[in-house]
């Protein structure tokens, strides 16, 4: 779906300008978009395998929910959005912490992807049974332990499961995880 997003600066700052979500990804003006990463009190990680039809990294496996934040639309309410449409899963603002914010500058083709990632966390209280995936966006869901994680993680430049660009922020989700566990 081609929505509006508002423009922000090379610094992340707002623009006052808003632009068809294609149109951003075409000229390489710098957005916003939110990932929520979901975890369990067990220690795993709830990954999203990004769906066959994606234009970018189809059927590699990634953050829990993400998407572009809308027009007007603040983090909160994009992140509760996003997880509701992707995932069927409800949830409460005060759910989420927010852990970083990461600049992510890519080209794939005809897409510049520039975006700040605003990245978030929260507690998975619902069974994988309970969550509803969006058939256009996701493809399947699965709870990792932080063990596999690491060992994925570790041989993504192989193994097709991860993007291999995103290992130090795949790093920092997991240790951000940890520390909220107390490990």
């Amino acid at each position: 779906m081609d929505e509006y997003i508002d423009i922000v600066t090379k610094d992340g700052q707002p623009t006052g300008k808003t632009a068809l979500k294609s149109e951003a990804h075409k000229n390489g003006w710098y957005h916003n978009t939110i990932h929520l990463w979901l975890y369990t009190k067990k220690g795993e990680i709830l990954l999203q395998q990004r769906s066959h039809k994606k234009n970018i990294h189809p059927l590699l496996w990634d953050v829990s929910a993400a998407g572009h934040i809308d027009a007007g639309e603040s983090f909160i309410d994009a992140a509760l959005r996003e997880t509701k449409e992707e995932i069927g899963l409800a949830l409460k603002p005060h759910n989420l912490h927010k852990i970083g914010t990461f600049l992510h500058e890519t080209s794939y083709g005809e897409i510049q992807d520039n975006e700040f990632h605003q990245v978030f966390i929260t507690e998975l209280k619902v069974g994988l049974n309970k969550l509803q995936p969006q058939e256009d966006e996701v493809e399947a869901l699965k709870l990792v332990s932080f063990d596999e994680f690491e060992k994925l993680l570790k041989h993504s430049d192989t193994n097709h499961h991860f993007i291999p660009s995103n290992k130090s922020y795949y790093t920092f989700v997991q240790n951000s995880i940890k520390e909220k566990l107390g490990l």
